[in-house]
């Protein structure tokens, strides 16, 4: 199957310094991906130059091939929750539909469309019944689910989530898990950053291990028979707990 994002040798600088160099992965419609790496690995800075937020400094990015930004339309993004200035008094209802500012602009009005996709969205995330509750009054697990309906607003091809799963408890964690394998299921292209190994190996379809650069991508299968390939992308030891989660997992 054709990929939906393609990530072509690309490099960034932040500060004159060099955070990622020569990353080459793709996504296809229909797959989960997991980018699994230590802090400070060039995640977050990955995301964010996939939706060109961030300049790369070689390389390049195709959306369904296109390279331009216009491509950036069908992405849709989850942040982290502490990104969010969730003292902001607006409703739910109107958080999911700022993500739909980028394709209405400042001046047009929401119609029955742009509504129809904001209740299709909160229902993706069983947060119909709080739709007019202010996001200073949600949970943890509440506001992760109101972010993820924002992005889904868009209906987008390709869904970026970074650390989706942080500080949540167990119930949240499985109902997001399994929308997000659901939405790949559907023709998406999932890209997940994210902590929780045990979670991305059991849900994951493919595994990329970054640290400024690919340095493995297999399935979760293939992966946790590679421990050699987790110590190099954490520069662990093979004492490591992180080896130990990997054979539990």
């Amino acid at each position: 199957m054709t990929a939906a994002l393609t990530v072509e040798a690309t490099g960034v600088e932040l500060g004159g310094r060099r955070v990622l160099h020569d990353v080459r992965l793709e996504v296809r419609r229909g797959e989960l991906v997991g980018l699994i790496g230590p802090n400070g690995a060039g995640k977050t800075t990955l995301l964010r130059t996939i939706l060109g937020l961030v300049p790369a400094a070689s390389g390049s990015v195709r959306i369904d091939g296109d390279s331009s930004r216009a491509g950036s339309a069908a992405i849709g993004y989850v942040p982290q929750r502490h990104d969010i200035a969730w003292d902001f008094p607006i409703s739910v209802a109107h958080t999911v539909l700022s993500g739909l500012t980028g394709r209405l602009g400042l001046r047009r009005r929401p119609g029955v469309a742009e509504w129809e996709a904001v209740a299709d969205a909160l229902d993706r995330v069983r947060m119909t019944d709080l739709a007019d509750r202010p996001i200073g009054r949600l949970s943890g697990g509440q506001r992760q689910r109101v972010l993820v309906a924002r992005a889904l607003v868009l209906r987008p091809a390709v869904l970026l989530l970074d650390e989706p799963f942080t500080g949540l408890d167990m119930p949240t964690q499985d109902l997001l898990s399994a929308l997000f394998v659901d939405l790949a299921r559907e023709g998406r292209a999932v890209l997940m950053t994210t902590h929780d190994l045990p979670s991305a190996l059991h849900s994951c379809d493919r595994i990329v291990l970054l640290n400024r650069t690919v340095i493995a991508c297999g399935t979760p299968a293939q992966l946790a028979g590679d421990p050699a390939a987790w110590m190099a992308a954490f520069s662990v030891g093979r004492d490591s707990a992180l080896l130990r989660i990997l054979e539990a997992a």
